[in-house]
């Protein structure tokens, strides 16, 4: 069986790492976050001092870490995984970034004789407690068969979207563009049932079984009616990914008008000092504009 590394035990990668640990692998492990390490560790895991002793132990190491600094500064920083990763290694890259730098990542990483993966993950929290995953996977299809076997341990749903690195970070933009406009859609739909005198919740219950069904109006609009925004998905990392967007619709000479009015308003929140609220607490912005009372 081989050895695997998982860093980055945050709300994602403690349940993900968790999945693989349960499924009998010897598990290395590392976070900046020294609390989080000894909780795996007390299930089975072995705790590392850093990224390069993850690298040094595992023929594959898991990462997912917030944004493409973070991933870089694991990769390539002091005490970074290119320190001690043996030639033949593969590096699986689970986060959400910029997928121009996911192929220079590559670059660098096959230089010394190591393979990649990009394969972000939508789902959230739950999806990651639940092991229901998507999973989007750039790369070459040899080293997508050979880490699909972990792949079925954390998600449901795995796609190879391309063969170059950066693929799967492109397909994970392009689903943050429909999870953002989505949350403001049942935002603005339950918005407007409330004002209009009608019970949200009733509303909501009777659009689960119509055209209207999504996963994000059944669990982002029940976060939203009962008020309850602990993160599942943090709104700095939706403002992250839609960046991400809207930047690379600029290098190709896109316009995305929903992408930057959902930015907009995820702002509005964040200003309002709810950047680690989960991302259904959009609700609160629209609820503050329709509130307003305009005098004069």
């Amino acid at each position: 069986m081989a050895e695997l590394g998982f860093i980055g035990l945050g709300i994602m990668g403690m349940p993900m790492a968790g999945h693989l640990l349960a499924a009998g692998y010897t598990l290395y492990v590392y976070d900046l976050v020294s609390e989080a390490i000894k909780k795996l560790a007390s299930q089975g895991a072995v705790a590392c001092s850093s990224s390069r002793e993850v690298a040094r132990k595992s023929d594959l190491v898991f990462i997912i870490v917030p944004d493409t600094p973070d991933v870089e500064a694991v990769l390539f920083g002091k005490d970074g995984v290119a320190e001690g990763v043996r030639p033949g290694s593969i590096v699986v890259d689970m986060s959400s970034i910029s997928p121009l730098a996911t192929r220079d990542f590559a670059r660098r990483l096959n230089a010394l004789g190591v393979k990649m993966l990009d394969a972000p993950v939508s789902g959230g929290q739950v999806g990651a407690e639940k092991a229901t995953l998507s999973i989007m996977v750039g790369g070459p299809p040899e080293v997508f068969r050979q880490v699909k076997p972990y792949f079925e341990i954390m998600g449901k749903n795995f796609i190879h979207v391309g063969t170059s690195n950066g693929d799967g970070q492109t397909c994970k933009v392009a689903n943050q563009i429909v999870v953002a406009l989505t949350i403001d859609a049942v935002s603005e739909a339950l918005l407007f049932a409330s004002k209009a005198g009608a019970d949200p919740a009733k509303v909501r219950e009777a659009l689960l079984g119509g055209y209207a069904y999504s996963r994000i109006l059944e669990l982002c609009g029940e976060r939203m009616i009962r008020r309850k925004f602990e993160p599942g998905f943090r709104i700095r990392h939706q403002q992250k990914d839609l960046n991400l967007a809207l930047q690379a619709a600029r290098s190709l000479g896109l316009s995305l008008p929903g992408t930057a009015i959902a930015q907009e308003v995820f702002n509005a929140v964040a200003a309002q000092d709810g950047s680690d609220l989960d991302h259904s607490a959009m609700v609160l912005a629209l609820e503050t504009l329709a509130n307003h009372k305009v005098s004069g």
